[in-house]
């Protein structure tokens, strides 16, 4: 009666019953059209919108490709996360051999002086032809396979594959990270760089009104005062460089880490490249739903849901027996020169059984664990899609935003240069005070700093558009998508 159940629970596992949960990616509701679409929509580009696959390549700036290149050829943090994905694909095949049957091969040969006081030699060296000095030689093949009655080690083998997906996922992150802070930085670095200008043109501007005024005074005309005041006006002025060079230098060093070389490494040749850019045009088509199979953090999350949901299944195969088979072909002799032979021939073979009937709620425990995990996957999942369009919302906004602040700033700065001209005509004739002069001095380098400001946080903003698109990757299309289990 007991072989008969055992024969019936190897035939219910060579059926292939799988237990737990099988996986159906949830819905996720997405708004049809982004919130600031209109805004979108109505930015004048300088260049057209780029694929999102290379967008780097839209900034018309040939030195920013060839550092993002750099970036992806000797990035460390990359080489990192590639070799994150051999271990999580070194897993998932782990996982689906040990569904398989395995075989070996043993062999030994012992030579020992076996001891007259020991048990067997006791017993041994009263029987005539007794000798101390033996071989002993084995030689086996055998071979065992777990039959997988209720499916655990399927399951296991859904989830390390979900994992390995989820790992490839994030890698890719990684990459679209790192090209996006290689941009970040790279336009931090114009952005210094023009700021540093605007701020040695306007030390000049001010070294010669200070000749003037001094001129003036020589000549009775001015006062010490005003002196002071404009030397005060052009020592301001000269104290605006140190903390952009800090900025600069800070940024370069970022650029040459990232390429995974030294600071200083390629510091020269960026400093030294064209400072022209331009802001493209950001394709945003497909709204939020396209977040689902393009942002690398939530399909990531999706295939961590999925792993989740399988380690249910393994642990509610616990509740079921396991059986195992195993065989052995062998031959084992104590005399030289007998190994193969049909007397030292010992064929052997098993039916394993184990069932954890009585554990105290052990396998409860584990299931209920496995169930938290996978509500607590669910709604990181869910989770990851709403920053994921949180960030393209910000990032739009802030493209419009800072559009419409740099348009208003141009002309802000066309007027004070104006202004600036004017007043320093109106104080050679003697029409105002050098008061109003400088005040009109001040003003126009606040407006020019701020509009260097601006035009490189508009590329920035573009950057991070372009980011939170989960742009600078080959996004798989919709009948190639991450397989369901």
């Amino acid at each position: 009666m007991r072989t008969k159940f055992l024969f019936a629970l190897l035939a219910v596992g060579l059926a292939g019953c799988t237990v737990g949960p099988d996986y159906v990616r949830p819905n996720m509701a997405t708004n049809p059209t982004w919130h600031e679409a209109d805004a979108l929509a109505a930015r004048q580009v300088a260049a057209p919108a780029p694929s999102l696959d290379a967008w780097w390549k839209g900034f018309n700036d040939p030195e920013l490709v060839a550092i993002v290149d750099r970036v992806m050829a000797q990035n460390l943090d990359l080489a990192a996360s590639t070799a994150r994905v051999a271990q999580a694909r070194a897993a998932a095949a782990h996982a689906q051999a040990d569904r398989m049957p395995s075989g070996s091969l043993d062999g030994s040969v012992a030579r020992q002086h076996q001891s007259t006081r020991s048990p067997l030699g006791t017993i041994a060296s009263a029987f005539p032809g007794y000798e101390r000095d033996q071989t002993i030689q084995d030689i086996g093949a055998g071979a065992s396979w777990e039959t997988d009655l209720a499916g655990g080690l399927r399951r296991g083998a859904e989830a390390a594959d979900a994992e390995y997906q989820a790992a490839e996922a994030t890698h890719v992150g990684v990459r679209i990270s790192l090209a996006a802070e290689a941009a970040d930085a790279y336009f931090r670095v114009r952005g210094a760089q023009e700021r540093i200008a605007i701020a040695e043109e306007q030390i000049k501007n001010e070294s010669g009104l200070v000749d003037l005024v001094r001129l003036r005074a020589e000549h009775g005309v001015g006062t010490a005062r005003e002196t002071a005041q404009s030397e005060a006006l052009l020592l301001q002025a000269r104290a605006t460089i140190p903390p952009l060079k800090i900025e600069l230098e800070t940024q370069l060093n970022r650029l040459d880490v990232l390429m995974g070389a030294a600071p200083g490494t390629y510091a020269a040749e960026i400093g030294g490249a064209g400072k022209s850019y331009l802001v493209p045009g950001v394709d945003a088509a497909g709204g939020p739903a396209a977040l689902l199979r393009r942002r690398p953090d939530v399909i990531a999350a999706e295939r961590e849901l999925a792993a989740s949901n399988a380690r249910i299944g393994v642990a509610v195969s616990e509740y079921y027996p396991s059986v195992s088979l195993s065989a052995l072909l062998g031959f084992s002799t104590l005399g030289a020169g007998h190994l193969l032979t049909g007397a030292a021939f010992q064929p052997q073979g098993a039916l394993g059984l184990h069932w954890r009937l009585f554990d105290f709620g052990r396998v409860d425990a584990e299931v209920q664990q496995a169930r938290g995990a996978n509500a607590e996957a669910l709604a990181k999942y869910r989770a990851s899609m709403l920053r994921a369009t949180e960030d393209v919302e910000n990032a739009i906004v802030s493209l419009s935003q800072l559009e419409a602040q740099h348009a208003l700033l141009t002309d802000e700065v066309d007027a004070h240069i104006r202004a600036r001209d004017a007043a320093q005509d109106a104080y050679k004739g003697g029409a105002i005070s050098l008061i109003e002069v400088l005040d009109e001095d001040r003003q126009l380098l606040a407006s020019r700093d701020l509009l260097a400001q601006v035009h490189a946080n508009d590329a920035r903003s573009a950057v991070a558009a372009f980011r939170a698109l989960g742009g600078g990757w080959d996004a798989p299309r919709d009948d190639v998508a991450t397989t369901e289990h």
